[in-house]
C-alpha cells in the first residue's frame, strides 16, 4: 500500500504544504487561484483544509493558517494581509424590483442576512448613512460568508460581506452592490506560519503567493 500510494501521489522529492483557512477564504480566494501556484511550483503539493474559527495550531493539521481577527495569537509567525472593507449586496433582480433608487432601509426591510461575528456591521452601515434600522426585518444568521453569499444570490434581501469575498459573485452577476458605501473592518486576515515552518522553501513560496494574490483581491 505504501508503494502504491507513493507511486500515485508522487515521490519523496516532492515538497508538501498543509494550509488551513476559513471555508470562505479557502473556497472564494485560494481554490479558484490555486492552479496558478501549482503551475509555477510543480514540485510543491498543497493540502487545503478548512475551519470555522481557529486561534492556534493543532498537531499535524497545518503548516500555514489564514485566520481572521486582530493578529493577537501567541503561536507562529504572523503576517498582516491588509485592511479590508465590507459591502452590502443583493440580487440584481431584487434591486430592480424597486422603483427608482431605493434607500438601504427599504432594501433591507424584507430580509437581512448576518454573519456570526459581524452582526455589528448592519448598525454601523445604517449609522454611516444616517438611516434608521428597519424593526420588522426577517433575520437569518450564518457562520460563513460563503453561505451568506449563496443564500443572498438565491433570494430576496440583503447581506453585508467582505468585499474580497463578494468579488467573484459580483463579477458573475449573481449579486450587486446597491449603494456605494463601504464599511471599514477592524479585524483582518493574517497569514500565520507555524514556528520553524517559515524557514522551509515551500512555505516561503506559498506564503509569498498568498500575500501577492490577496493584495490584488483586497486592495
Amino acid at each position: 500500500m505504501q508503494v502504491a500510494t507513493t507511486g500515485l501521489f508522487g515521490g519523496a522529492k516532492r515538497q508538501h504544504v498543509k494550509v488551513r483557512a476559513s471555508i470562505s477564504f479557502a473556497a472564494l480566494i485560494i481554490a479558484p487561484r490555486l492552479n496558478e501556484f501549482l503551475a509555477s511550483h510543480p514540485h510543491i503539493e498543497v493540502e487545503l483544509s478548512t475551519f470555522v474559527w481557529a486561534n492556534r495550531f493543532q498537531d499535524g493539521i497545518s503548516d500555514v493558517d489564514i485566520r481572521f481577527g486582530y493578529g493577537d495569537w501567541s503561536d507562529g509567525h504572523i503576517t498582516h494581509l491588509g485592511h479590508e472593507f465590507a459591502v452590502p449586496v443583493c440580487r440584481p433582480d431584487y434591486l430592480a424590483s424597486f422603483q427608482g433608487k431605493p434607500t438601504l432601509d427599504k432594501l433591507a426591510a424584507q430580509h437581512i442576512i448576518t454573519i456570526h461575528g459581524s452582526e455589528s456591521d448592519w448598525p454601523h452601515l445604517f449609522q454611516q448613512l444616517d438611516l434608521s434600522m428597519p424593526v420588522q426585518t426577517k433575520v437569518t444568521r450564518f457562520d460563513s460568508s460563503l453561505m451568506a453569499l449563496q443564500a443572498i444570490s438565491a433570494g430576496p434581501g440583503m447581506a453585508i460581506v467582505l468585499e474580497s469575498f463578494a468579488q467573484s459573485f459580483i463579477q458573475k452577476g449573481l449579486v450587486t452592490c446597491p449603494v456605494a458605501e463601504k464599511i471599514a473592518i477592524r479585524p483582518a486576515h493574517f497569514l500565520v506560519e507555524r514556528d520553524g515552518a517559515e524557514r522551509r522553501d515551500e512555505i516561503r513560496a506559498f506564503s509569498d503567493w498568498i500575500r501577492t494574490i490577496y493584495l490584488g483581491v483586497a486592495g
